[in-house]
């Protein structure tokens, strides 16, 4: 792989958007018309990014595996979304929030796409007010804000505990409009199994129809990617179970850098696993923590006692309780990032001082807050989530404390991105989840959503256009060529390969034990013999699943376990790459923590004298070590040193 260009435009870094803008290249109204452009996935990114480009005239392409736009799995976001408004006049300002979050990240982010962020999330707020959505507001009519974790302000907004919906809908009601004006083909129960290149650069995709199970190929000008995140690789994941890797996978194995693999966000707010049959986890937002304090019993003895139903938590006291968070970090407390509280949880649980039938959970208790604002004022804020909780756990919140253990919730790497959201593939952009862009090591709380809608109205609509502006003379083209023959047949042979195994084991019982090797071994501590016994165990697994696999069903028909089996397949591979990328960082840095780097008290020790960088893979063959390449990572406008949340 030739060196990484990051195109990060000269000049002070709260300059260099407003500089990128004024001169990039553009397409004129005529000229978009003639261009098409396909979107792979529609959640917030997506969705945003396909309603933008098509106002502005291009034609595109949307495809989605869920059966409407409308599931896509952005809608499962809770909490908020940040902004640097400073409505409550607390402080706040975009340098805040860009310091904020490259501080959450723990230094391995790039300052100039995090600067950006920062600088375009109050015009995400503007947008979303304009279109509809129903966020929180005060007494006086002005737009409410809320804590999240890494922040010493407000800054998040939010609508109850449904943010994610009430933001999807209003980026699906603007890509319906450009459905309904003819700008945008809208296909759902589409999945897409192959990247078509011509001359090195994206020029299609390779679809296969969920239903008929037939295959069909479709061209563009660009392709972006926008299909979220891999988390689904543990198998227990707060993911829907449709989240996968492959669309990006598949760009991957065509020559596009893969980067960070192993940045995984453990999220510490998830109702904890409750048996070997489950086949998902739930989040509970991290919105909880503003008016929820956590805590365990301080003797071992309540703990066990707690564990083996002899008392509960009403009857530890006050001064029986270790409010653990609090007492570590002062300045934070409950509101510590994701990773800071997600280990620390760990560590009380693998003490010997957790709760509930496995000793596997901590109280995120509410009676403080009920006390002081009293139940009309939690329930207006949280009710849907207090609700949520009690239908899967039968107990009630309002009178006793929620149980929650840390999950996988979010991954920070992705494909390899320049600041114009390009990857290393000619023609071929990833955006939001999909992309590794802005979130360094850590993501903060209500910065998903940000990246989605800052990627796909603001950011994207822009920087393509540097692209597409060489590409005005570039005629739509024929599927009939020999690149789109070649990849639709890599991907028929793919799957009749799945089809023929005829083997004795399902697919869900080797998503199963991959999972189990990837949270034994590259979850949330890691060290040198886990992550090599992880990669020796995941290649012994892969060669299992090839000979082993029984796919039931037709090919040519509604098939949910062949669509799982690609899946599987993909995230097989990218298990390994993971566990590869994690034994190649000797650091702990945000989400990625090995035991052989911390400091005396137990908090990552990073090494940015050797891993101050970006970790670009090259795949070279599905048994070949890939080829890393480093982007080095700058800071100019930000001290470089050890996080203190104290």
């Amino acid at each position: 792989m030739a060196n990484l260009d990051s195109k990060i435009p000269e000049g002070p870094i709260e300059n260099k958007w407003s500089n990128y803008k004024s001169k990039q290249n553009l397409v004129n109204p005529a000229n978009k018309r003639k261009l098409d452009v396909i979107v792979v996935g529609t959640g917030l990114a997506g969705a945003s990014a396909a309603a933008s480009l098509a106002e502005l005239g291009f034609k595109v392409k949307a495809f989605c595996y869920q059966d409407s736009p409308r599931r896509a799995h952005s809608i499962a976001a809770q909490g908020g979304i940040n902004a640097a408004k400073n409505y409550p006049n607390d402080g706040d300002s975009i340098y805040r929030l860009f310091y904020d979050t490259v501080k959450g990240g723990d230094y391995r982010s790039r300052e100039a796409n995090v600067y950006r962020l920062a600088e375009v999330s109050n015009n995400i707020i503007d947008q979303c007010v304009a279109q509809g959505v129903p966020f929180a507001r005060e007494y006086g009519g002005m737009l409410d804000n809320r804590s999240f974790g890494g922040a010493l302000v407000s800054r998040t907004f939010y609508a109850r505990g449904q943010t994610g919906q009430q933001l999807l809908l209003g980026a699906y009601q603007a890509q319906s409009r450009q459905v309904k004006l003819g700008n945008i083909e809208m296909y759902p129960r589409q999945e897409v199994m192959n990247v078509v290149l011509i001359d090195g650069k994206a020029r299609g995709v390779i679809i296969r129809d969920a239903i008929t199970g037939e295959t069909q190929r479709h061209s563009a000008h660009a392709v972006v990617l926008a299909t979220g995140g891999y988390g689904n690789v543990f198998f227990l994941s707060t993911m829907a179970m449709g989240s996968n890797v492959s669309a990006i996978w598949q760009a991957y194995k065509k020559g596009a850098a893969f980067s960070n693999p192993c940045y995984v966000q453990i999220h510490p707010t998830c109702i904890p696993v409750h048996g070997e049959f489950q086949s998902k986890l739930t989040l509970m937002s991290e919105s909880l923590r503003n008016d929820g304090r956590i805590w365990v019993p301080k003797q071992k003895e309540d703990a066990l006692r707690i564990q083996k139903g002899e008392i509960t938590a009403e009857d530890i006291p006050e001064e029986g309780r270790d409010y653990y968070l609090e007492r570590r970090y002062p300045a934070f407390g409950n509101l510590v990032p994701r990773d800071v509280a997600s280990r620390a949880a760990k560590e009380r649980c693998d003490a010997g001082f957790g709760v509930g039938t496995t000793g596997l959970a901590v109280f995120l208790d509410f009676k403080d807050s009920l006390e002081r604002l009293g139940k009309d004022t939690i329930e207006a804020k949280y009710g849907n989530l207090f609700q949520m909780y009690e239908k899967i756990n039968d107990f009630n919140p309002y009178k006793t404390p929620m149980m929650i253990y840390p999950a996988i919730h979010y991954t920070m790497g992705g494909l390899w991105v320049d600041y114009e959201l390009q990857t290393t593939i000619s023609g071929l952009f990833a955006v939001g989840e999909a992309n590794f862009s802005d979130h360094g090591a850590n993501r903060l709380g209500a910065s998903a959503l940000m990246q989605g809608l800052a990627d796909g109205y603001f950011v994207l609509p822009y920087t393509i256009q540097s692209y597409l502006a060489d590409e005005i003379n570039t005629p739509r083209f024929s599927t009939d060529g020999e690149e789109f023959e070649q990849a639709e047949k890599e991907t028929k042979e793919n799957l009749e390969k799945l089809m023929s195994i005829k083997g004795n084991y399902s697919v869900d019982t080797f998503h199963k034990r991959l999972g189990k090797i990837m949270w034994e071994n590259v979850g949330m501590e890691r060290n040198k013999a886990g992550l090599q016994k992880a990669i020796t165990e995941i290649q012994q697994l892969r060669k299992e699943f090839w000979v082993d696999l029984l796919v039931p069903g037709e090919l040519n028909d509604l098939n949910p376990e062949l669509q799982k089996a690609t899946r599987v397949a993909d995230f097989l591979e990218l298990g390994e790459l993971m566990a590869r990328d994690a034994l190649n960082r000797e650091e702990s840095c945000g989400g990625h923590f090995r035991e052989e780097f911390q400091t005396k008290e137990g908090e990552a020790l990073r090494n940015d004298k050797d891993f101050a960088y970006v970790a670009a893979w090259e795949f070279t063959g599905v048994d070949k070590e890939p080829a890393l390449t480093k982007e080095q990572l700058k800071f100019e406008a930000i001290e470089l040193k050890q996080r203190n949340y104290k």
